[in-house]
This record gives C-alpha cells, structure tokens and sequence, in this order.
C-alpha cells in the first residue's frame, strides 16, 4: 500500500469559507479525496452557505458539494457543535480558510459553523488541516498564521504568492497538496516545504 491509500475510509470533514475565488479549487479537493475513498462531510461558513457572487450562486455551491459527497452540508453551529461529542472526524480540513477565519481561530472565537466545527473537532485532538486564502496573508493575517502554526494539532498546506505584482500581500494554499497534508498532519508532521514551489 502507497501513502496516498492510506486516506481510503478516512472520515473527512471539508469546511468551505467565503474565498468565493478559490471554490473551484475546493471542489476539486473534496472529489479527489472522495476518489481516494474518504469519506466526505462537507461544511460552510454563514457567507460561503448564503452569498451569491460572480463565482456561482449560494444554492449552486451547497448542490455540487451534495452531489459530490452525497451527505448534507452542515452549515450552522447546532450541526456542527456534536462534531467532537460523536467523533465524527479523523481529520478536519478547512479550504479555503480565509483571514477572518484566521483571525477567530487564533483568538478562540467560536461564533460561525466553520470555527465551531473546530472547537469541537478539537476536543479529540484530532489533526485540523489549514488551507490558507487571503490577500492579507502577509500583512494583518501574518501573526494569526504565526499563531496557528504554533498550536497543536493544527497543520497547513503549503503556500505560495498567487500574484506578488498586483496582490503582494496574498497566498494562496496549493490545493493539490491537501492530500499530501492530510497524511502527514495524521502522523504528526507539519508537510515540508510550508511554502510551494507552484508559480502563476
């Protein structure tokens, strides 16, 4: 067996935040773990759950994610509060994670689905998996980043500047890498390198 089998059976929850850009890449996330024989529960923040935008409607959103997974997307803190009491999850992965998540994290702030999901998830000691997408990554977010990766149990994807010229404050998690985070956050590992060689 290859490292990446290893994810077959895994119960995986996906908690989706309001980086409305990167949901494409999110997506492509949840299907290829699904591939891999995880077993998906999707989750959203309040604003990736109820917003319309230029990147799809609210209701386009919660469907591919149903139709991708199958299970029903929890996305208010009632459904996602008894994560830790019924165990639900090996792993918990938030993609995207954007800076206002980051910030409520870091500070311990449990007021949306997506950080209740954590809290909870937490309890276990169980891996939380961060994909990083902000445009403020290296500049108000920087020290809620610092933070995290000084908690336990909290791992993230490797991550790169998606447009230095234009945005050179952001980065953006390499997605495809969230299945490679995942294995090592099960052993304990920060994945090295933090930062991806990916160029745009």
């Amino acid at each position: 067996m290859n490292d990446i089998e290893k994810l077959s059976g895994l119960r995986v929850g996906f908690a989706v935040c309001g980086s409305f850009c990167t949901f494409t890449k999110a997506f492509e996330s949840v299907e290829k773990l699904v591939s891999l024989g995880c077993e998906v529960t999707p989750i959203m923040s309040q604003n990736a759950y109820s917003l319309d935008t230029r990147f799809g409607t609210a209701q386009q959103h919660a469907a591919r994610l149903y139709e991708i997974t199958g299970r029903t997307v929890l996305h208010d803190i009632t459904t996602t509060e008894p994560i830790g009491p019924k165990k639900m999850f090996d792993v918990l992965v938030v993609a995207p994670c954007t800076g206002n998540t980051l910030a409520k994290l870091a500070l311990g702030i449990v007021d949306s689905p997506v950080c209740m999901a954590v809290k909870s998830h937490l309890r276990n000691q169980h891996p939380v998996v961060i994909a990083v997408s902000t445009n403020d990554a290296l500049a108000g977010a920087a020290k809620n980043i610092g933070i995290l990766r000084n908690y336990k149990n909290f791992y993230f994807v490797p991550i790169y500047q998606d447009d230095y010229l234009s945005k050179p404050f952001s980065l953006v998690a390499d997605f495809q890498k969230i299945p490679q985070t995942i294995l090592a956050a099960l052993d304990g590992r920060q994945i090295q390198p933090a930062f991806s060689e990916k160029q745009v």
